[in-house]
């Protein structure tokens, strides 16, 4: 399937200087994908001057001008009042108006998540987006929601978690019933305040695959596919991780620094750390999704350098190509009297976006006024 992303080349703390060579790896690496880079014309020309570029990539992209940036620091209010010609805007209503199939970004989350959710709207039965991403874990891969937009949740809103992290871990990893878990201070059902507890009961009287209380060390152990908590407590959990990652990484040098021995010794394990590095190497996992929108999300960490814009640019695609809108919509038709105990007609997969199932995931070739790929590109 073609896939056409819609990237903020002016966001994240290197701009241009990560974004653009990402995303002409990206392009290399999946010839049926385009891109539309946004941002101002002026400040990306000078990088895809390279004739070789132009001659290899130069049918599959085109720039969006966008005279505005969100800076990293911004207020969200006025990032979403003041900046309606920013890169994170329009990199946004192009996945609205059915130019993008996604949009791709690393600057400001919270303005991200702002302006995403004015411009696309929430899904039918989705009260609120939820930021999700994925971390390592002994068995692959966990993915961990909500991470920090929704700091108090109800009952609800975790089962709400629990089917859009079900249906991306279903989407992203081809498994058929992704394991949920709900985080917890304990394994038993008794534990827990009493938020949590109505949501442990929501979640096993659903149809997803609940495993029941998990710990926070199960995160890591992979002893699900999907672990849903409320914001604050997501939050706490990524930079506790982060934190400990760090420390651990920073010991390890110190004590292979201490002594001619401990160098030596470190020269003999070189093969088992760079082995080790490349497992858990977070720039593999960058890329969080903004779950529960009308249309597709992804959030690259500010930092990222090369190799993890790339990662965040193909968790995007990859959403795009399993439909995963239109799976929450149509998981959430089930689970409504759940929720609400009141089903409605307006939750349909054909009502995502108020048309047809096609309305969220446009046709292949997309209505861009100054993209015009020749015959035969997708």
């Amino acid at each position: 399937m073609a896939i056409t992303l819609a990237i903020d080349c002016m966001g994240g703390d290197h701009g241009p200087l990560v974004t653009l060579p990402a995303t002409f790896d990206f392009l290399r690496q999946n010839p049926s994908c385009s891109a539309i880079l946004v941002g101002r014309e002026d400040v990306l020309r000078p990088y895809i001057a390279d004739a070789a570029i132009a001659d290899e990539l130069g049918s599959r992209f085109v720039i969006r001008h966008a005279s505005e940036v969100v800076a990293m620091d911004e207020p969200v209010a006025s990032a979403l009042r003041s900046k309606k010609d920013s890169s994170m805007r329009v990199a946004i209503d192009l996945v609205k108006v059915g130019s993008a199939h996604a949009a791709v970004s690393a600057g400001n989350t919270g303005a991200l998540m702002a302006i995403a959710r004015f411009v696309l709207k929430t899904l039918p039965g989705i009260d609120r987006p939820a930021i999700c991403t994925v971390l390592p874990s002994q068995r692959g891969a966990t993915y961990v929601l909500d991470l920090g937009a929704n700091v108090d949740c109800s009952a609800e809103h975790l089962l709400q978690f629990g089917i859009m992290g079900a249906m991306l871990a279903s989407a992203l990893e081809h498994k058929d019933r992704p394991s949920v878990g709900l985080l917890n201070i304990g394994e038993e059902d008794i534990k827990g305040n009493d938020i949590v507890k109505q949501a442990g009961e929501l979640l096993r009287q659903s149809d997803l695959n609940f495993f029941g209380n998990v710990e926070g060390n199960d995160i890591f152990k992979g002893t699900t596919d999907v672990v849903v908590c409320d914001g604050f407590v997501g939050n706490v959990t990524l930079k506790a991780s982060e934190g400990l990652a760090q420390m651990i990484s920073s010991g390890l040098k110190e004590e292979f620094s201490r002594s001619v021995f401990t160098r030596l010794a470190a020269l003999i394990a070189m093969p088992v750390l760079k082995s080790f590095r490349r497992r858990f190497d977070h720039r593999r996992y960058n890329g969080a999704s903004l779950l529960g929108l009308r249309g597709i999300v992804v959030k690259s960490h500010g930092s990222a350098d090369q190799m993890a814009f790339a990662a965040a640019l193909n968790r995007a695609a990859e959403a795009a190509r399993q439909d995963l809108p239109n799976k929450i919509a149509a998981r959430m038709v089930a689970l409504l009297p759940l929720v609400s105990g009141n089903p409605t007609m307006a939750i349909s997969p054909q009502n995502v976006s108020g048309n047809s199932p096609d309305a969220v995931l446009p046709a292949p070739c997309l209505p861009c006024t100054t993209f015009e790929p020749p015959a035969g590109t997708f």
